[in-house]
C-alpha cells in the first residue's frame, strides 16, 4: 500500500514561489491501477517524482508498506527504487546498448550474475511481445516498441510498483491502446501496482480503476473512475470530463439547462429523452452530447435546454425513475 500524507512541494522560479503540491493526501492499494490526471502545471510530474523521492517534498510523508521512505538513506532508497520503477514519455533507453542489454542494465546495477540477467531479459522480451528484438538497438525500433523495451527494463527487478509518467503521450492512438493493454495485462498477471500520470482522459478511462484529479497542486477530487467521471463535482473535473463544446455553447438567459449523465449501455437500449417527450410531454432541445467507455461500461452525457423552470423541474423528476441517470441543473456560470 502507498500512503501519501500531507505532501507539499514548492519551487523558486524567477524569484517567485511556485506551489507544485499542496497538502496532497491519497491512498493507493496494492494491485490497483491508479490514475493521476490534470492539465499542464497541475503538479503531476512533481507528484510522481516524490513517490520514489527523485524529488524531495518540503512537507509530508510517502509511506510504502508502512515505511516512510523520506527517512531512508540514499543507499536504502536505491533498494526501494528497485521495487518502485518508472517509465517515461521519452523512453530513456540507452541508445548505444541493444534491447537485451538495456533490459539487463538494472540487473547489472543490482549485482545479478550475467547469465541470470540475460535469462531474465529474454523472458521479459517475451512478456512485452518483442522476443525477436534482443539484438536490435533502440534507434531501429518504433516508438511503441521502444516503450515496450522500457517497460521490460522497468520490470527487470521484479518491482511491486510501476510509475508511468506520461508514458503514452508521444505515441499515436493505436500504439497507445496496445501499450495500455500491455500495462493491464502486466497488472493482472503480476499483480504490480500501477500509477499512471497523464493529461489524457482517454488513458484513465481505458485502464484505471481509481483516479485523483490534480489542479494547481491540490487533489480536488478522487475516487473510482466510473464515479468521478460519471458525476464530476469539482470545476477541474468537469472541464476534463465534458468536452470544450459544452462550455462554448452560447448562453441564452431565457433557457434553463440540464446536464444528464447516464450509463450509455442502458440508455442506448431505452430512448429516455424520447420517452420523456411522449409520456410527459416534456420537450427538450439537445445542445450537446457525448459518450465514452470506462472499463467495460459506457458512460455519456447530454446537455438539454428547457424554456422555463417548471419544465426543467418536471424533467428532473421524470429522470429520477432511472437508476443510471444523474440529472443536474446547469447554472450560467458553470
Amino acid at each position: 500500500m502507498i500512503e501519501i500524507k500531507n505532501l507539499s512541494k514548492t519551487f523558486s522560479v524567477g524569484g517567485n514561489t511556485v506551489h507544485a503540491l499542496k497538502d496532497v493526501n491519497l491512498t493507493i492499494n496494492d494491485g490497483d491501477i491508479y490514475g493521476i490526471i490534470g492539465m499542464s502545471g497541475a503538479g503531476k510530474s512533481t507528484f510522481v517524482r516524490c513517490i520514489n523521492m527523485l524529488e524531495r517534498p518540503d512537507e509530508g510523508q510517502v509511506l510504502i508498506d508502512g515505511v516512510d521512505i523520506g527517512d531512508l538513506s540514499e543507499k536504502e532508497l536505491r533498494k526501494v527504487r528497485r521495487n518502485v520503477t518508472m517509465i517515461f514519455q521519452s523512453f530513456n533507453l540507452l541508445m548505444q546498448r541493444t534491447c537485451l542489454k538495456n533490459i539487463c542494465f538494472p540487473l547489472e546495477l543490482a549485482g545479478v550474475k550475467k547469465n541470470e540477467a540475460r535469462k531474465r531479459a529474454l523472458e521479459l522480451l517475451e512478456t512485452v511481445g518483442l522476443p525477436d528484438k534482443a539484438d536490435c538497438y533502440p534507434a531501429q525500433l518504433s516508438g511503441g516498441q521502444q516503450q515496450r523495451i522500457a517497460i521490460a527494463r522497468a520490470l527487470a527487478t521484479n518491482p511491486k510498483v510501476l510509475l508511468c509518467d506520461e508514458a503514452t503521450s508521444a505515441l499515436d492512438p493505436k500504439t497507445t491502446r496496445s501499450i495500455l493493454e500491455l500495462v493491464k495485462d502486466i497488472n493482472k498477471k503480476l499483480g504490480i501496482t500501477v500509477i499512471i500520470i497523464t493529461h489524457q482522459m482517454s488513458v484513465i478511462e481505458e485502464v484505471c480503476n481509481n483516479v485523483a484529479i490534480l489542479d494547481k497542486g491540490e487533489v480536488v477530487e478522487n475516487g473510482a473512475v466510473s464515479e468521478v467521471f460519471s458525476n464530476p463535482k469539482s470545476t477541474a473535473a468537469k472541464h476534463l470530463v465534458f468536452p470544450e463544446g459544452e462550455t462554448e455553447i452560447t448562453e441564452n438567459a431565457k433557457e434553463h439547462r440540464l446536464r444528464v449523465i447516464f450509463n450509455a449501455a442502458i440508455a442506448s437500449n431505452v430512448p429516455i429523452i424520447a420517452n420523456m417527450a411522449i409520456e410527459e410531454n416534456i420537450k427538450a432541445n439537445i445542445l450537446a452530447a457525448s459518450t465514452k467507455s470506462i472499463g467495460e461500461k459506457a458512460y455519456g452525457y447530454m446537455l438539454l435546454s428547457f424554456p422555463d423552470e417548471k419544465t426543467i423541474t418536471r424533467a428532473i423528476e421524470y429522470l429520477k425513475n432511472y437508476d443510471s441517470i444523474i440529472a443536474e441543473e446547469v447554472k450560467n456560470n458553470e
